[in-house]
């Protein structure tokens, strides 16, 4: 199999959007849990337009020649505990067809690639639940990436 990774641009939006909308779906349906998220397509294509040519999203496509099988989406913030600046893979996702057929890790390299270029001190991410990913987790493990304790929280801060 032929692939490539490229940065995505705002045209690339629907593509992103239709990738996360199978990667929550994946994760609801796996946990047999729908609460997770409350996912709106559309609206995910926008918004990754926006941030996209605003400069505050990194998004990286995997391609199987034509096809997009795979997305990470990066964003940066800053971090005391760093002393600096961090790279935050927000989402990450291969459809699972390509998996273990090395999309997911030319998508983890070119993104590690980007972390001297950018100056972030460090790269994080959140598995999704455990243990129903726990192969997510020893995937994340082979490519370098360190348990550091917790698990993702959230509180929905505005309507809707």
């Amino acid at each position: 199999m032929s692939l490539h990774v490229t940065t995505a641009t705002a045209g690339h939006a629907p593509i992103v959007a239709s990738l996360i909308t199978a990667l929550t779906q994946e994760i609801c349906d796996r946990t047999n849990d729908q609460s997770h998220f409350d996912h709106n397509e559309p609206l995910t294509a926008r918004l990754c337009a926006r941030w996209i040519e605003e400069g505050i999203y990194t998004v990286l496509l995997a391609y199987s020649g034509e096809q997009a099988v795979g997305v990470v989406t990066i964003a940066e913030s800053h971090a005391l505990y760093a002393e600096g600046k961090i790279g935050i893979i927000q989402e990450c996702y291969v459809l699972p067809q390509y998996r273990s057929q090395s999309a997911g890790s030319a998508l983890l390299e070119a993104a590690l690639v980007l972390a001297p270029q950018r100056g972030w001190a460090c790269m994080e991410l959140c598995t999704p639940p455990l243990p129903e990913f726990a192969g997510a987790l020893q995937f994340y493990e082979r490519h370098a990436f360190r348990a550091v304790g917790g698990r993702k929280m959230r509180v929905r801060c505005r309507a809707g």
